[in-house]
């Protein structure tokens, strides 16, 4: 996003320099454009000053192990896509109990990074025992106004703040405690009403997340129990691969032939109601274009919508719950096969996340590295087709995907491949039910008579029944609302408070 708050000058004066301390960065000589004078920093929310005790501790990769009931978390689980830490496998690292630091992290904490990627925010969704901190994380002491603070820092006029207050180089940014100095604008017309308007927003936005994560675990957890609970009377017994499958498959990678790979697919092969591969599933198979400059002839790109442009999504852009963390734009006269209403999306190279595509925008395209699965009429309905992308994510989360996939940066998992990836035959009745966790199409958002007292009652009567693609939906729209409030306050402007 390019800034929008800071003022370069296109030249500057010997006296702006000595007051610099001769420095030349041009960085330190942006000015912040904020019309709202009236603002307190972000030290003013803080309940007390900051203590060495708030601050994370570096244990070292030594510390570093493969199993552990406690765990590190890095600033890569601070992301500006999300107000909810992403707790991974590359984020939260297991470490020796030796080394672990008890923090006390709980939930409604906010935790905000002062080096590498400076600035970014999470607030924790639940009480995190057995989890410390790096010692570029900060844990804030707020009691009062937690929710505008954090709906502020998560701002680009936060943000664009921090970037010209931190000198850049070649090393790693940090920002030590300058963070502290950000000035937050507080609204002069209708204070109150438009602060809490915020609050809410903000607070139904972390709700929405939460339950986001909620859906995505209950349907790995449906996935595995109804693979557990159903297994034939076979036992799993690992062999070494013979000759006659060696030849049969044409690969000769270890991992595909490992203990690994056979135990975590046995549960599937063993499914008392039988699997087919993905090549069997009713699906048909749509290669990503190539948007290479060379092929396209024109391309311009960006990162907001334009008329005319279409809309990208890449397998990088997919997060693990099926949801998009944002869009592209790209625009060229070349036409380009769009993605329709159903497709599964997935992320042959690298990723492996995969999505359905749930959409009534029929501009949107994907790129190469994104294969499409279309289902077929009267062989793959909706539901079934959200089920094979739901399993295909499992195997991602469980490590079957990264066992079968070929070359480095992340693997490859080419159509070639895709015969040797087995789905499940679940019943009717377990499709629907995993598939109404991601999608349930009867719910309805309209909140034209909410006002800030009665919206997040009414909002959490609709996350009840909603799937993960409504509440993500939902959720983008709040964040909308949100950023134009906030654009307001900045620009001293009357916020209009409204749900609708």
């Amino acid at each position: 996003m390019n800034n929008s708050y800071i003022r370069i000058p296109e030249s500057i004066s010997i006296k702006s320099i000595e007051e610099k301390g001769f420095t030349l960065s041009s960085s330190q000589y942006m000015d912040l454009i904020m019309p709202n004078n009236n603002f307190k920093l972000v030290g003013d929310f803080l309940s007390r000053p900051l203590k060495r005790s708030d601050l994370g501790v570096e244990v070292g990769s030594i510390n570093y192990i493969n199993q552990s009931p406690f765990y590190f978390l890095r600033t890569k689980a601070l992301q500006s896509y999300s107000f909810l830490p992403e707790i991974t496998s590359e984020s939260t690292l297991p470490v020796m109990p030796s080394v672990f630091v008890k923090q006390n992290l709980k939930e409604g904490d906010l935790l905000i990074s002062k080096d590498s990627n400076i600035g970014e925010i999470v607030i924790l969704d639940k009480d995190y025992p057995n989890i410390m901190t790096s010692s570029a994380i900060y844990k804030l002491p707020v009691n009062e106004h937690k929710y505008y603070l954090l709906a502020f820092i998560k701002h680009q006029i936060f943000r664009e703040q921090l970037d010209f207050m931190v000198p850049k180089g070649a090393t790693i940014r940090h920002a030590k405690t300058i963070f502290l100095d950000c000035k937050i604008p507080i609204p002069n017309k209708n204070r109150e009403e438009t602060i809490k308007f915020v609050e809410v927003l903000t607070q139904a936005i972390v709700n929405k997340e939460k339950l986001i994560q909620q859906r995505h675990n209950q349907i790995l957890d449906s996935i595995k129990l109804e693979l557990t609970n159903n297994q034939k009377k076979n036992q799993f017994r690992f062999e070494y691969p013979s000759l006659n499958e060696l030849e049969l498959n044409n690969r000769l990678d270890a991992t595909y032939y490992s203990e690994k790979h056979k135990s975590l697919m046995f549960p599937t092969l063993n499914y008392k109601n039988g699997s087919l591969p993905l090549t069997e599933q009713g699906l048909e198979l749509k290669p990503g274009p190539s948007l290479e400059i060379r092929l396209l002839g024109t391309r311009i790109d960006c990162d907001k919508y334009i008329n005319g442009f279409y809309r990208l999504v890449t397998p990088k852009q997919i997060l693990n719950n099926g949801t998009v963390k944002n869009y592209e734009y790209i625009g060229t006269p070349k036409e380009i096969p769009t993605i329709q209403y159903g497709d599964i999306l997935f992320g042959e190279s690298g990723t492996g996340r995969s999505m359905v595509y749930l959409d009534d925008n029929k501009n949107t395209i994907n790129n190469a590295h994104a294969h499409i699965l279309r289902p077929i009429k009267g062989k793959c309905s909706l539901n079934k087709a959200i089920t094979v992308r739901c399993i295909m994510q499992y195997y991602k989360e469980i490590g079957i995907i990264d066992c079968i996939t070929v070359g480095g940066s992340g693997g490859h998992l080419s159509p070639s491949y895709f015969d040797r990836v087995y789905i499940p035959s679940f019943p009717e009745e377990i499709q629907n039910k995993i598939a109404q966790l991601y999608h349930n199409p009867k719910v309805k958002y309209k909140f034209e008579k909410c006002n800030t007292s009665n919206f997040l009652d009414a909002d959490t009567k609709y996350n009840e029944q909603a799937g993960i693609y409504e509440l993500d939906k939902t959720a983008t729209f709040l964040k909308e609302k949100l950023n134009l409030a906030i654009d307001n306050i900045v620009n001293d402007k009357a916020v209009n408070i409204g749900f609708s």
